[in-house]
C-alpha cells in the first residue's frame, strides 16, 4: 500500500486500502460499500448492524451477515418490533451472531422507533437521505488522511443527536458515519480508486426520496 491508501490486486484495479486484499472484504468494497441505497431494510439493517460492530470490526460483522438476517427477520423492522424476551433469549443462544444482550434489545427497539419515524417522514430513506451533506460540507479531495481524521462529521453528529432524541439507541456519531458511508450518503472511496467514480456516478443518477 502506498501512502495514498491505495492498493492494487491481482486485477490490476486500484482500491481502497482497507479491504486488505480479503475476497469477501473485496467484494463488499467493490459491490456495497458506498453505492447509495434507498430501501428501508437495507438502511435499517445496516444502522443496526453498525451499532453491532461497535468495539469490533465491520470484517467480523460482514462474515456474521447473513445469520444475522435470519435472527432478525431479515431486518424487517415491522417484524422486529413484535420480538419479545423469548427472542431475545434466543438471540442470545444463536453462536452465529453477536451475543451481546444491549445490542440484541437496541436493535428491537429501534425496530418500534423505526415504524414511528417512517410513518412521520413517510420511510427510513427519506429521514436519512435529508441529511446528505451538501458540497460545501464535503471535502475538496477525499483521501486517506482525511478519512482517517474524520471518524465523525457534524452532519453524522445531528443525525445521531435525532436519533437519540426518537429514543434510537447505540447510534452515536462515529456509528452514523460508517453507516452514511456505506449507504452513498457520502462517496468516501478514495481518490484512485476505481469504484469512487462509478459511485459518483450513481450519486448523480440517483432520484433522492
Amino acid at each position: 500500500m502506498s501512502e495514498s491508501g491505495i492498493i492494487t490486486g491481482d486485477d490490476g484495479k486500484s482500491r481502497c486500502h482497507w479491504h486488505a486484499n480479503l475476497p469477501d472484504y473485496m467484494r463488499y468494497h467493490d459491490e456495497e460499500w458506498g453505492r447509495p441505497v434507498t430501501d428501508d431494510i437495507r438502511l435499517f439493517e445496516k444502522i443496526c448492524l453498525e451499532g453491532f460492530q461497535s468495539g469490533l470490526s465491520w470484517l467480523t460483522i460482514l462474515r456474521k451477515r447473513e445469520n444475522f438476517r435470519t435472527a432478525f427477520a431479515g431486518f424487517d423492522f415491522e417484524k422486529i418490533a413484535l420480538f419479545d424476551e423469548r427472542d431475545i433469549e434466543r438471540c442470545l443462544a444463536d453462536p452465529g451472531i453477536v451475543r451481546h444482550r444491549g445490542k440484541v434489545a437496541s436493535t428491537i427497539n429501534n425496530a418500534r422507533h423505526a415504524i414511528a419515524l417512517r410513518a412521520e417522514f413517510g420511510s427510513l430513506a427519506h429521514y436519512f437521505w435529508s441529511y446528505e451533506p451538501q458540497l460545501h460540507e464535503r471535502p475538496a479531495l477525499v483521501d486517506r488522511q482525511h478519512v482517517a481524521a474524520n471518524p465523525t462529521t457534524p452532519v453524522s453528529a445531528r443525525i445521531s443527536k435525532d436519533l437519540k432524541r426518537r429514543g434510537w439507541t447505540f447510534v452515536g456519531p462515529t456509528t452514523v458515519y460508517a453507516f452514511m458511508q456505506a449507504m452513498g450518503l457520502v462517496n468516501d472511496h478514495i481518490e484512485g480508486c476505481f469504484c469512487r467514480a462509478e459511485v459518483e456516478a450513481m450519486r448523480a443518477a440517483l432520484v433522492r426520496p
